[in-house]
């Protein structure tokens, strides 16, 4: 794909995909104007570096596509003061959007490959506010006790409390809750020390994380 072409496709994954869904904060479509998404998209499926579906990754795992992308991070509403986990690294695209925004990011994958290729291209677009690392983060990561912001770039069956404890006051977590064909997207945002508000945000379809738990079966 030429310079021209992929700038074309650029700026029409923005305006046919994007705002169309409802994001329309100019700092974000800004953020996935500038960054090469296509850098972060496997070989075998450049020519769908913009196009409106998930990518597939190594291990069965996923990219997820550009519009929910970019409605993750208007609902996160990442400050620059702001400390963030995010828990599942996979092609190191979404951790690029995240560092732009954030003063530093903590991200973990548990696979090794993963991160190795995260570190590698971020490095290149020279974002030094990000620490890596591999691991099972199904628990929570305790690189710091607390964080302003979690993303989780893959879903949960049962989401448990320990990932919402984890926020700081005014904290914001995107989680992905439920099996398929019914999974939906939340915003769960910590306003006192026992006190979170839910916001359901819309459906999507994510591949769980690794040893998330799932719920119990009701047997005859």
């Amino acid at each position: 794909m030429s310079q021209m072409n992929v700038a074309q496709a650029r700026f029409n994954m923005i305006q046919q995909q994007i705002r169309p869904w409802e994001v329309l904060d100019e700092r974000v479509l800004d953020l996935m104007q500038g960054l090469p998404r296509e850098n972060f998209v496997p070989a075998a499926y450049q020519n769908l570096a913009f196009a409106d579906i998930s990518i597939a990754l190594a291990h069965d795992q996923v990219m997820m596509a550009p519009k929910v992308e970019g409605r993750l991070l208007q609902l996160l509403q990442v400050k620059p003061t702001d400390t963030v986990l995010e828990i599942g690294t996979g092609s190191g695209f979404m951790t690029a959007l995240l560092a732009k925004c954030a003063k530093q990011v903590y991200t973990v994958d548990i696979y090794e490959d993963f991160v190795k290729s995260a570190q590698s291209k971020l490095a290149a677009l020279n974002l030094n506010n990000v620490q890596f690392g591999t691991g099972d983060a199904i628990e929570g990561w305790k690189a710091l006790p607390r964080y302003d912001v979690i993303a989780m770039t893959g879903s949960v069956p049962v989401l448990k409390t320990h990932f919402q404890e984890q926020l700081n006051i005014g904290g914001r977590l995107f989680v992905v809750v439920g099996e398929d064909p019914v999974m939906e997207a939340l915003l769960i945002t910590r306003i006192s020390e026992q006190q979170w508000t839910t916001e359901s945000l819309f459906e999507t379809s994510l591949p769980a994380l690794i040893g998330a738990p799932i719920p119990k079966r009701f047997a005859l």
